[in-house]
């Protein structure tokens, strides 16, 4: 069994900074990869960032220089710091993971349970 949990969503205010945090546990041989999206209600859900084993990272156009992504391989756990925070960045927040759960298994990806995250005044 394997999971991802997500802990550090809340209301902020505009311009505010908030750090979201997901950590993987369980049957874990190896992580590809770790992940950000979020979803608001009747759109699909977006990328925001995402991160590398090697430490390759990439973002959405909307978070470039307001959001960094950061991991820990050894406690298997993402990081999103966020900062200057706006209005349109209020969503639900998915932490995201390709996960190989022996040497010899099919890589699955796993979803977290979802963070809110409200930005507003």
């Amino acid at each position: 069994q394997v999971q991802l949990v997500e802990s550090g969503g809340g209301l902020v205010q505009p311009g505010g900074s908030l750090r979201l945090s997901c950590a993987a546990s369980g049957s874990i041989f190896s992580i590809s990869a770790m992940g950000w999206y979020r979803q608001t209600p009747g759109k699909q859900r977006e990328l925001v960032a995402r991160i590398m084993s090697g430490g390759g990272t990439n973002y959405a156009d909307s978070v470039k220089g307001r959001f960094t992504i950061s991991n820990d391989n050894a406690k298997n756990t993402t990081y999103l710091q966020m900062n200057s925070l706006k209005p349109e960045d209020t969503a639900v927040y998915y932490c995201n993971a390709p996960i190989r759960r022996s040497s010899v298994s099919a890589v699955y990806t796993y979803w977290g349970q979802g963070t809110q995250v409200t930005v507003s005044s």
